[in-house]
């Protein structure tokens, strides 16, 4: 039996066999059992200076991100972007480009990214920074355009500009968004060794952050270990990202066991567990069904000075559902309620999902009516959580119903991955008909699925028997062919 123990003035930990406290909070019975719920304490008010200095700091970013924003209502396919940041050329600056670099990197629009940059060269303030090339190298990464994040490193170099720490911190995340991962870490682990030979690029604690994560989803607990050896032969101090990080790569893994080494790593650096410590803790436990370790670690932050967040109850209805513990999933609900919590459309989309395993797809359905009733804006994903209840339930007919409701009354949108739901059920269910009028829905949209819409259906089909899983390959073969005409 392994047992882990450690203290200090402000808290304490122990692990011991199904035995787990954190702030030296023993178990107790189950927090949904019927027993009484501690009251979240608030954490101290700032003090007043500090106050004072971050009003003037967020009145400074509101007037940027309103800027920005009225920038990006402006954009339109009928008018340059240049045209537009061209009736702002007297405001707009740095930070502002800064802000728009970020806007249009979540909304995917990378091209125009380099526009923006490109015009920033051509004003009169601009003056070559590595924070640019950082940024754009970082905005390129999580776009997957690794040659692009590659050309932008070439151009900083060749405009004078002296690579630093946190353009190669970019340059190693940009790596580690590509497809080959394999490829990705040993590119990245090649720069990380050749930043320990360069004065201006010495790895920092965000080196370490980014490359202790990325090999713990790889589940390289070798590569983690020599990492964290690494670290702790450097003069670098590892904070609280370092070890959420790690741990929530693994616990997302199933690894629990080397998260809890992880977990006992960090209490013994004197590192206080956070919020978010709190909730990848308990996702974890909750994805493997260790429903007493979770209960047990949501006790300990409710005794804790930390506040709980929506995060926090999302996660626990969630995995109850997927264990068809409707039950406790309802009174995590009503907590959460209870304590002045307002759902979120993650909550709700978790409830329908709760009831969806557990076989309730009317309340699953009232729930979904209750969003498209009062919620101002209609998500894709709350129609995907229905539609996966129908499908899940084997109710198909009932998901094309709905579907086809939501593509008149265009209330909710859909995008490709709502297609892949239904292509899935259709063809599991061998419903020619439908997947036929669910590709022409594709074409006439202007949706084109990938190679991955098809090999994620193929994948659905392994528990078929032989004929049936005959008939539905060539069900998708022929989705293939109407795709490509």
């Amino acid at each position: 039996m392994t047992a882990v123990s450690f203290s200090s003035a402000a808290y304490s930990v122990q692990w011991s066999g199904n035995s787990f406290s954190i702030f030296g909070f023993s178990p107790q019975p189950c927090a949904f059992s019927g027993t009484r719920m501690c009251s979240i304490s608030t954490p101290p008010l700032p003090k007043k200076r500090a106050g004072i200095r971050s009003k003037n700091a967020s009145n400074s970013d509101s007037e940027a991100e309103d800027l920005v924003r009225s920038l990006m209502s402006n954009f339109t396919d009928k008018q340059p972007l240049t045209s537009t940041l061209n009736k702002y050329v007297k405001i707009l600056r740095t930070e502002h480009c800064f802000l728009l670099f970020e806007e249009l990197g979540k909304t995917d629009k990378w091209f125009q990214c380099l526009e923006v940059f490109r015009w920033m060269q051509k004003q009169r303030w601009y003056i070559a920074d590595n924070g640019v090339y950082s940024k754009l190298i970082s905005v390129m990464g999580k776009q997957g355009k690794t040659r692009m994040a590659m050309w932008l490193f070439s151009e900083m170099r060749n405009s004078g500009c002296r690579p630093d720490t946190s353009v190669y911190n970019a340059l190693i995340s940009a790596h580690l968004h590509s497809r080959d991962k394999a490829k990705a870490l040993y590119k990245a682990l090649g720069y990380f060794e050749k930043m320990k030979g360069m004065e201006r690029c010495q790895p920092n604690v965000v080196t370490y952050n980014i490359l202790l994560r990325a090999f713990a989803q790889a589940k390289n607990v070798e590569q983690v270990n020599a990492l964290f050896k690494d670290l702790d032969d450097s003069i670098i101090t590892p904070d609280i990202f370092t070890f959420n990080g790690v741990m929530d790569a693994y616990g997302k893994s199933g690894m629990i066991r080397e998260m809890e080494l992880v977990l006992s790593k960090m209490k013994s650096n004197q590192i206080k567990p956070d919020v978010i410590t709190f909730n990848l803790l308990i996702d974890a436990y909750g994805r493997k069904q260790e429903f007493d370790k979770m209960e047990q670690v949501f006790k300990s932050l409710m005794h804790s000075k930390e506040k709980a967040t929506l995060p926090t109850f999302n996660s626990m209805i969630i995995n109850y559902g997927k264990a068809r513990a409707r039950e406790k999933a309802e009174m995590v609900y009503q907590k959460m309620i209870q304590l002045g919590y307002k759902p979120s459309f993650i909550t709700y989309e978790s409830l329908i999902m709760v009831y969806g395993h557990c076989d309730c797809v009317s309340r699953a359905r009232e729930i979904f009516n209750q969003v498209a009733e009062t919620e101002k804006v209609k998500r894709t994903s709350t129609l995907n959580a229905m539609l996966e209840v129908y499908c899940m339930n084997s109710l198909p007919m009932e998901a094309h119903i709905l579907f086809e409701d939501a593509h008149r009354l265009k209330i909710f949108p859909a995008d490709l991955s709502t297609y892949k739901i239904l292509y899935k059920a259709y063809t599991k269910a061998e419903m020619k008909e439908l997947v036929d009028k669910l590709l022409e829905h594709m074409d006439s949209s202007g949706i084109i699925p990938n190679k991955k819409f098809f090999l994620d259906t193929l994948s659905s089909l392994g528990s078929l028997p032989p004929p049936e899983k005959k008939s539905v390959l060539k069900d998708v073969a022929v989705g293939k062919v109407l795709i490509r005409k």
